[in-house]
């Protein structure tokens, strides 16, 4: 019926645009059919490389198993051509997925020991810490293109045709400057040296760490010469200053050699002493022995030197040592009693004292075979230097108060005791002066 709803009649008919007649110019109409001639151009590539890759595949499944595939090269020109392009077209992409692959980064610790390898004076003031940061940076740049190379070629395999080796845009691997040597022969000679020390390296033997304990125990509070208490007793001359240092060093070194020597001689005397020890080891074993024993000797006396240099430090001279001297009067002459000199060389005594003691005990091979070998405990030259001199200078700098002291008595009273005074009232005599004149 007339009422009846029906998709034509919900929907109005579709008004359709009118007919648009337009001029074009003949070389408006030359371009759409270039543009038009491209694009059919390139419909027809794309199938006949298709056709080219099923003509190639199909021959491939068709070829014997005990054959080789028949290569490109061996194809006709034009299934060469597409076969190729394909090739081509499938490298390129795949090598884009890779290259957008994030790397590892390089690791700041490495690029922090690069650093510590450039002396510091290359790296001070502004414009060299730019040029720090540029190198750095150059750095990070070579890791990330190297290592983006090594993941390429590990993960894709270019095909091996001769039209694909136009598309690598990386320059080959640098090699090696010619004339130059870079080879390193450094492991042959660290294996050497490794079992060498292996064989004759005796310090973490159990008797080594019983002779360590020894030393630990006898020296570890104890002073060849002891001074710190020195203030307390009062003011000491010279004479009872070197006095006092040597008995010290007698007695240090027979208390030593009664206790800690006596408890070595009796270590090395027992079998189990050499435990594990070879025969052709002996030697390199007691030289072993004779350096640990050289070592705390040489600690303790260099401990003792300190300790007494460390009196006479001018900021702290809480424990500095009183010493007693004398304003003396001889031959019209003012001094010191012991004179300065004097003084500064019995300071410096005590320390070639504590040099010389402890300087003849024999090695335990010495001992053991009737030999005459001691231990090496002499005081390095550089720490007795080092004594001397700053010693030198503790005592300069404490004898300036005296010096300015007897320079006053010289300048207040030593025309009264160097022949002024009675070559004046001499000549004061002879003058005949009036009895005005001698009041």
């Amino acid at each position: 019926t007339s009422s009846k709803r029906t998709l034509r009649t919900l929907f109005r008919p579709a008004a359709l645009p009118p007919p648009f007649v337009s001029e074009m110019s003949p070389s408006q109409k030359k371009l759409l059919a270039y543009h038009k001639g491209k694009e059919q151009q390139k419909m027809i590539n794309q199938l006949l490389i298709d056709r080219a890759l099923e003509v190639y595949y199909i021959n491939m499944d068709e070829t014997d198993e005990r054959d080789a595939a028949p290569p490109i090269t061996e194809l006709p020109s034009t299934v060469r051509k597409y076969v190729i392009l394909s090739f081509q077209a499938d490298y390129l992409f795949l090598k884009s997925c890779v290259q957008r692959n994030p790397m590892v980064p390089i690791q700041q610790q490495w690029l922090r020991s690069m650093l510590t390898m450039v002396p510091q004076s290359l790296m001070e003031g502004r414009d060299r810490e730019l040029l720090t940061e540029n190198l750095l940076k150059e750095i990070v740049r070579d890791y990330e293109k190297t290592m983006q190379r090594c993941v390429l070629r590990r993960a894709l395999i270019k095909p091996d045709i001769k039209e694909l080796d136009n598309l690598e845009e990386e320059a080959p691997l640098p090699s090696l400057p010619l004339g130059l040597d870079f080879s390193s022969t450094w492991h042959d000679s660290y294996v050497k040296a490794k079992k060498r020390i292996i064989s004759t390296l005796h310090i973490l033997h159990p008797t080594m760490k019983t002779l360590l304990d020894f030393g630990y125990t006898a020296f570890f509070n104890f002073l060849v010469v002891d001074f710190s208490s020195s203030r307390l007793k009062g003011p000491v001359d010279c004479k009872s200053l070197k006095t006092e240092a040597s008995l010290s060093c007698s007695k240090a070194e027979d208390k030593i050699m009664s206790t800690w020597y006596q408890r070595v001689i009796g270590l090395f005397t027992q079998s189990e002493a050499l435990d594990g020890v070879k025969l052709d080891q002996l030697e390199s074993f007691y030289n072993c022995v004779a350096v640990l024993m050289s070592n705390q000797l040489k600690e303790l006396l260099q401990r003792t030197t300190e300790v007494f240099v460390k009196l006479f430090d001018p900021e702290d001279r809480s424990r500095l040592p009183i010493f007693k001297m004398d304003l003396t009067f001889d031959e019209n002459r003012m001094e010191f009693y012991p004179s300065l000199q004097d003084l500064e060389e019995a300071i410096l005594f005590v320390v070639d004292c504590i040099g010389q003691t402890l300087q003849n005990f024999q090695t335990i091979h010495a001992w053991l075979t009737g030999g005459t070998a001691t231990l090496d405990a002499e005081l390095p030259a550089h720490t007795v230097q080092w004594a001397k001199s700053t010693l030198e200078k503790s005592i300069r700098d404490n004898l300036e108060g005296p010096q300015e002291h007897f320079k006053g008595y010289v300048e207040s009273y030593g025309w009264l005791v160097d022949g002024t005074a009675e070559e004046r009232i001499n000549r004061f005599i002879t003058e005949q002066p009036s009895f005005d004149e001698y009041t």
